[in-house]
Protein backbone atom coordinates (compact mmCIF):
# COMPACT_ATOMS: atom_id res chain seq x y z
CA UNK A 1 0.00 0.00 0.00
CA UNK A 2 2.90 2.53 1.04
CA UNK A 3 4.49 1.72 -2.17
CA UNK A 4 1.82 2.33 -4.66
CA UNK A 5 1.34 5.77 -2.53
CA UNK A 6 5.22 6.69 -2.86
CA UNK A 7 4.59 6.04 -6.50
CA UNK A 8 1.32 7.60 -7.18
CA UNK A 9 2.77 10.79 -5.41
CA UNK A 10 5.29 11.87 -8.17
CA UNK A 11 2.50 11.11 -10.72
CA UNK A 12 0.04 13.59 -9.19
CA UNK A 13 3.01 16.03 -8.76
CA UNK A 14 4.24 15.99 -12.09
CA UNK A 15 0.63 16.01 -13.39
CA UNK A 16 0.03 19.10 -11.55
CA UNK A 17 3.47 20.89 -12.61
CA UNK A 18 2.14 20.06 -16.15
CA UNK A 19 -1.40 21.91 -15.58
CA UNK A 20 -0.05 24.92 -14.24
CA UNK A 21 2.97 25.10 -17.14
CA UNK A 22 0.01 25.16 -19.41
CA UNK A 23 -1.73 28.04 -18.06
CA UNK A 24 -0.85 31.42 -19.42
CA UNK A 25 1.28 33.73 -17.80
CA UNK A 26 -1.53 36.15 -15.68
CA UNK A 27 -3.04 32.96 -14.67
CA UNK A 28 0.30 31.95 -13.01
CA UNK A 29 0.86 35.44 -10.97
CA UNK A 30 -2.35 35.26 -10.10
CA UNK A 31 -2.14 31.52 -8.55
CA UNK A 32 1.07 32.43 -6.94
CA UNK A 33 -0.67 35.30 -5.32
CA UNK A 34 -3.18 33.62 -4.13
CA UNK A 35 -0.91 30.69 -2.56
CA UNK A 36 1.58 33.72 -1.12
CA UNK A 37 -2.08 35.11 0.54
CA UNK A 38 -2.89 31.55 1.41
CA UNK A 39 0.24 30.86 3.18
CA UNK A 40 0.40 34.64 4.88
CA UNK A 41 -3.11 33.80 6.18
CA UNK A 42 -1.43 30.27 7.76
CA UNK A 43 1.48 31.91 9.58
CA UNK A 44 -0.86 34.26 10.96
CA UNK A 45 -3.23 31.00 12.49
CA UNK A 46 0.01 29.31 13.68
CA UNK A 47 2.83 31.84 14.19
CA UNK A 48 1.95 33.80 17.43
CA UNK A 49 5.01 35.83 18.00
CA UNK A 50 6.33 38.46 15.62
CA UNK A 51 10.03 37.83 15.87
CA UNK A 52 9.61 34.62 14.76
CA UNK A 53 9.30 35.56 11.13
CA UNK A 54 12.00 37.78 11.84
CA UNK A 55 14.31 35.03 12.69
CA UNK A 56 12.88 32.96 9.86
CA UNK A 57 14.25 35.88 7.09
CA UNK A 58 17.48 35.73 9.20
CA UNK A 59 18.31 32.30 8.59
CA UNK A 60 16.68 32.26 5.08
CA UNK A 61 18.98 34.95 4.53
CA UNK A 62 22.38 32.96 6.49
CA UNK A 63 21.43 29.75 4.45
CA UNK A 64 21.47 31.55 0.94
CA UNK A 65 25.29 33.17 2.00
CA UNK A 66 25.89 29.04 3.06
CA UNK A 67 25.22 28.06 -0.16
CA UNK A 68 27.76 30.39 -1.77
CA UNK A 69 30.17 29.45 0.77
CA UNK A 70 29.59 25.58 -1.03
CA UNK A 71 29.56 27.15 -4.57
CA UNK A 72 33.13 28.93 -3.49
CA UNK A 73 34.37 25.98 -1.95
CA UNK A 74 33.60 22.95 -4.56
CA UNK A 75 33.19 24.66 -7.46
CA UNK A 76 36.31 27.17 -7.44
CA UNK A 77 34.58 29.64 -8.89
CA UNK A 78 33.13 32.75 -7.99
CA UNK A 79 31.17 32.89 -11.73
CA UNK A 80 27.89 34.98 -11.51
CA UNK A 81 28.44 36.35 -8.26
CA UNK A 82 28.36 40.11 -7.87
CA UNK A 83 31.47 41.34 -5.18
CA UNK A 84 29.04 44.10 -5.04
CA UNK A 85 26.39 43.21 -3.35
CA UNK A 86 28.50 41.21 -0.85
CA UNK A 87 30.22 44.43 -0.17
CA UNK A 88 26.61 45.87 0.26
CA UNK A 89 25.48 43.04 2.80
CA UNK A 90 28.67 43.30 4.32
CA UNK A 91 27.94 46.97 4.98
CA UNK A 92 24.40 46.72 6.03
CA UNK A 93 25.30 43.65 8.78
CA UNK A 94 27.71 45.65 10.43
CA UNK A 95 25.66 48.56 11.23
CA UNK A 96 22.85 46.44 11.77
CA UNK A 97 25.20 44.61 14.43
CA UNK A 98 25.83 47.65 15.83
CA UNK A 99 22.66 48.58 16.60
CA UNK A 100 22.04 45.57 18.15
CA UNK A 101 24.35 46.49 20.93
CA UNK A 102 21.86 48.49 22.37
CA UNK A 103 18.86 46.88 21.69
CA UNK A 104 20.24 43.30 22.89
CA UNK A 105 18.69 41.03 20.62
CA UNK A 106 21.05 38.00 21.37
CA UNK A 107 20.18 35.36 18.90
CA UNK A 108 19.68 38.19 16.42
CA UNK A 109 23.18 39.61 17.12
CA UNK A 110 24.30 35.62 16.87
CA UNK A 111 22.84 35.36 13.35
CA UNK A 112 23.80 38.16 12.05
CA UNK A 113 27.30 37.94 13.15
CA UNK A 114 27.27 34.47 11.49
CA UNK A 115 26.00 35.84 8.13
CA UNK A 116 28.58 38.60 8.38
CA UNK A 117 31.55 36.28 8.53
CA UNK A 118 30.59 34.50 5.92
CA UNK A 119 30.19 37.10 3.71
CA UNK A 120 33.47 38.65 4.66
CA UNK A 121 35.15 35.34 3.58
CA UNK A 122 32.90 35.00 0.48
CA UNK A 123 34.29 39.08 -0.42
CA UNK A 124 37.57 37.72 0.41
CA UNK A 125 37.59 34.44 -1.90
CA UNK A 126 36.15 36.96 -4.69
CA UNK A 127 38.82 39.45 -4.28
CA UNK A 128 41.88 37.14 -3.58
CA UNK A 129 41.42 33.11 -4.21
CA UNK A 130 39.06 33.05 -7.11
CA UNK A 131 39.30 36.35 -8.53
CA UNK A 132 40.06 35.38 -11.78
CA UNK A 133 36.71 33.70 -12.42
CA UNK A 134 35.10 37.09 -11.21
CA UNK A 135 32.91 38.77 -13.76
CA UNK A 136 33.87 42.05 -13.00
CA UNK A 137 32.81 43.41 -16.67
CA UNK A 138 29.38 42.40 -15.77
CA UNK A 139 29.00 43.67 -12.04
CA UNK A 140 28.75 47.03 -13.47
CA UNK A 141 26.38 48.81 -10.94
CA UNK A 142 29.07 51.89 -8.75
CA UNK A 143 28.07 51.47 -5.33
CA UNK A 144 27.67 55.33 -4.69
CA UNK A 145 24.57 54.55 -6.60
CA UNK A 146 22.88 52.87 -3.64
CA UNK A 147 24.66 54.60 -0.69
CA UNK A 148 24.30 57.44 -1.70
CA UNK A 149 20.63 57.78 -2.02
CA UNK A 150 19.85 55.74 1.34
CA UNK A 151 21.95 58.18 2.87
CA UNK A 152 19.50 60.79 2.15
CA UNK A 153 16.56 58.62 2.57
CA UNK A 154 18.07 57.87 5.93
CA UNK A 155 18.46 61.58 7.12
CA UNK A 156 15.13 62.64 6.24
CA UNK A 157 12.96 59.48 7.21
CA UNK A 158 15.24 59.11 10.55
CA UNK A 159 12.67 59.35 13.62
CA UNK A 160 13.78 62.35 15.24
CA UNK A 161 16.69 64.36 16.58
CA UNK A 162 17.29 62.15 20.08
CA UNK A 163 19.96 61.29 22.38
CA UNK A 164 20.34 58.40 20.05
CA UNK A 165 20.25 60.04 16.85
CA UNK A 166 23.38 57.72 15.84
CA UNK A 167 22.07 54.86 16.43
CA UNK A 168 18.31 55.46 14.89
CA UNK A 169 20.04 56.90 11.87
CA UNK A 170 22.19 53.74 11.57
CA UNK A 171 18.90 52.05 11.58
CA UNK A 172 17.64 53.63 8.99
CA UNK A 173 20.26 53.58 6.59
CA UNK A 174 20.94 49.56 6.78
CA UNK A 175 17.39 48.91 6.32
CA UNK A 176 17.28 50.84 2.97
CA UNK A 177 20.81 49.60 1.91
CA UNK A 178 19.30 46.48 2.47
CA UNK A 179 16.21 46.79 0.78
CA UNK A 180 18.16 47.43 -2.67
CA UNK A 181 21.65 45.53 -1.78
CA UNK A 182 20.04 42.94 -4.10
CA UNK A 183 20.47 45.54 -7.49
CA UNK A 184 23.81 45.03 -8.56
CA UNK A 185 23.51 40.96 -8.21
CA UNK A 186 20.38 41.42 -10.27
CA UNK A 187 22.14 43.87 -12.83
CA UNK A 188 25.12 41.22 -13.18
CA UNK A 189 22.20 38.57 -13.86
CA UNK A 190 20.94 40.95 -16.75
CA UNK A 191 24.17 41.50 -18.32
CA UNK A 192 25.04 37.62 -18.36
CA UNK A 193 21.43 36.64 -19.45
CA UNK A 194 21.53 33.41 -17.21
CA UNK A 195 22.00 32.21 -14.10
CA UNK A 196 23.93 29.18 -13.22
CA UNK A 197 22.39 26.70 -10.22
CA UNK A 198 24.31 27.97 -6.95
CA UNK A 199 23.34 31.41 -7.67
CA UNK A 200 20.24 31.11 -8.72
CA UNK A 201 19.65 29.32 -5.55
CA UNK A 202 21.43 32.45 -3.41
CA UNK A 203 18.73 34.52 -4.94
CA UNK A 204 15.42 32.67 -4.40
CA UNK A 205 17.01 32.48 -0.68
CA UNK A 206 16.79 36.55 -0.25
CA UNK A 207 13.56 36.22 -1.74
CA UNK A 208 12.23 33.74 0.91
CA UNK A 209 14.06 35.81 3.31
CA UNK A 210 12.35 38.97 2.18
CA UNK A 211 8.67 37.43 1.84
CA UNK A 212 9.04 36.44 5.72
CA UNK A 213 10.19 39.79 6.49
CA UNK A 214 7.16 41.09 4.80
CA UNK A 215 4.72 38.87 6.05
CA UNK A 216 6.66 40.36 9.43
CA UNK A 217 5.47 43.72 8.62
CA UNK A 218 1.72 42.84 7.74
CA UNK A 219 1.09 40.39 10.44
CA UNK A 220 2.25 43.53 12.96
CA UNK A 221 -0.36 45.88 11.08
CA UNK A 222 -3.03 43.48 11.42
CA UNK A 223 -2.31 43.11 15.03
CA UNK A 224 -1.81 46.43 15.77
CA UNK A 225 -5.79 47.29 14.06
CA UNK A 226 -3.29 49.89 11.46
CA UNK A 227 -2.08 51.57 14.46
CA UNK A 228 1.30 51.64 12.65
CA UNK A 229 -0.31 53.46 9.35
CA UNK A 230 -1.77 55.85 12.06
CA UNK A 231 2.16 56.61 13.70
CA UNK A 232 2.81 57.64 10.01
CA UNK A 233 0.31 60.14 9.22
CA UNK A 234 1.38 61.38 12.55
CA UNK A 235 4.65 62.37 11.37
CA UNK A 236 6.47 59.15 12.17
CA UNK A 237 8.00 59.01 8.86
CA UNK A 238 10.72 56.14 9.39
CA UNK A 239 7.91 53.73 9.81
CA UNK A 240 6.60 54.72 6.01
CA UNK A 241 10.45 54.29 5.48
CA UNK A 242 10.77 50.84 6.37
CA UNK A 243 7.14 49.78 5.09
CA UNK A 244 8.53 51.27 1.70
CA UNK A 245 11.84 49.36 1.63
CA UNK A 246 10.09 46.45 2.65
CA UNK A 247 8.01 46.62 -0.43
CA UNK A 248 10.69 47.59 -2.61
CA UNK A 249 12.75 44.20 -1.43
CA UNK A 250 9.68 42.08 -2.07
CA UNK A 251 9.14 43.75 -5.61
CA UNK A 252 12.61 43.16 -6.81
CA UNK A 253 12.82 39.58 -5.35
CA UNK A 254 9.22 38.79 -6.71
CA UNK A 255 9.93 38.58 -10.13
CA UNK A 256 13.40 36.63 -10.08
CA UNK A 257 11.55 34.14 -7.69
CA UNK A 258 8.99 33.25 -10.18
CA UNK A 259 11.36 32.80 -12.83
CA UNK A 260 13.38 30.38 -10.50
CA UNK A 261 10.33 28.72 -9.62
CA UNK A 262 9.45 28.33 -13.20
CA UNK A 263 12.76 27.02 -14.22
CA UNK A 264 12.35 24.51 -11.40
CA UNK A 265 9.56 23.17 -13.36
CA UNK A 266 10.59 23.01 -16.09
CA UNK A 267 13.49 21.27 -15.19
CA UNK A 268 16.14 23.51 -16.21
CA UNK A 269 19.65 23.37 -14.68
CA UNK A 270 20.29 26.88 -15.77
CA UNK A 271 17.96 29.66 -15.09
CA UNK A 272 17.25 31.92 -18.44
CA UNK A 273 15.56 35.66 -17.53
CA UNK A 274 14.07 37.56 -20.37
CA UNK A 275 15.46 40.64 -21.18
CA UNK A 276 15.15 42.59 -18.34
CA UNK A 277 14.72 41.24 -14.17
Amino acid sequence: MGDKMAAATPTVVKKVTRWVRSRTVRQQVSMGAVAALGLLVLLKIFVKRETHFYLAAQTSHAVGILLLIYKLTITKTCSGLSLKTQELTAIFLIMRIICYFTLLREIHFVIDSISLCSTLWVIYMMRYKLKNTYMQELDTMPLYYVLVPCAVVAVVGHPGWKVDIVIRLLFMYFSTIEAVSVLPQLRLIQNAKMVEPFTAHYVFALGVARFFSCANWIILIINTKGDLLTQIGQGHLYLLVILLSEAVQTFILADFCYYYVKSVMDGQRTMRLPSLV
